[in-house]
Order: C-alpha cells, then structure tokens, then sequence
C-alpha cells in the first residue's frame, strides 16, 4: 500500500459526525470556510478564490467541490469529495511537494479557459484551478480512480513537460 503525503490531513469520516448527514455537511463546510473563505489560500504567489454566490446558505464553490454530476443544478452529495475536502488547501500549499504533478491545459468551451491542474497520484487526488488575471479560482476537485482517467491525466502531463 502506498503511503499518503504527511502534509494530508486526515479524510473528515460521517461517523464523525455520529452519521447524522445534515452535521457531516456542516463539519465539512465549517473546514471549507476556514479554507478558502476565513482564510485565502495562494498558489505561486496570487490569492485561491471561490464561487462565492450562496445556495442554501453556503458558497456555490462548497457545493461544487462536495457534489458530483454534469447538471449543476441536479449534482448529488458526494461522500467521497466531502472526506477530502481537507485535503485541497494542502495540495495547493503544498506544490513543491515531489508527490505532486501540476501542469497546465486548456478546457470549456472552445478550449478557452486555462486551467492548472494539481494532481496526487499517491492519494489519487485532482485540484483544478482556473487562470484568471490576477488570481486563481478554485475550479472543482475530486478522487481520480479509474484507470483510464488515471492514464489520461498522465499522458497529458506527459505533453505539457516535454
């Protein structure tokens, strides 16, 4: 088994929350805020921002990085985003780490958007981030499990640092 960056804090479980949902989102949130809203991150020297239009209470940018789905508005919780939710702000604090693999690409529509990428392939974990003047805005972030999506993110850091 292959041991995890000591710079990750631990995954945030339900049962710390008694299995109670409702609280588990709240524990969740409450690591977020402190994250990137209480305390603003840098990535090479510029601010991490977030989507910070509220639904229910709590940044568009908390539902995006704890959700999954292509339909914004029909995304679902997402259990396995949650118990990571820690583990964004240290990836992006953390990128001199030699356990990183960080590049950049172009994605949305039309490939306009530039995106840099910080990836952990030991604990099989992907940051996105959105170049923006200025700034970085923190895209989405999520487990990357399958082999195939594993393999693809190789290749194209591969190509960025030919």
């Amino acid at each position: 088994m292959i041991e995890l960056p000591s710079w990750l804090p631990p995954i945030v479980c339900l049962e710390d929350a008694g299995g109670i949902f409702e609280q588990y989102i709240e524990n969740v949130y409450k690591l977020f805020f402190d994250d990137f809203v209480a305390h603003r991150p840098n990535f090479r020297g510029l601010p991490v921002i977030i989507k910070r239009d509220l639904i229910e209470g709590k940044e568009r940018g908390f539902w995006h990085l704890t959700q999954e789905g292509s339909i914004e508005v029909a995304r679902t919780p997402d259990i396995r985003r949650c118990e990571r939710i820690g583990w964004i702000r240290a990836m992006i604090e953390n990128a001199e780490s030699d356990r990183l693999l960080i590049w950049c690409n172009l994605r949305g529509q039309g490939r306009r958007a530039k995106r840099t990428l910080i990836w952990c392939p030991d604990a099989e974990y992907l940051v996105v981030l959105e170049n923006r003047p200025g700034a970085f805005i923190l895209w989405t972030a999520y487990p990357v499990t399958g082999k195939h999506r594993k393999e693809k993110l190789l290749e194209e850091y591969s190509r960025w640092t030919e």
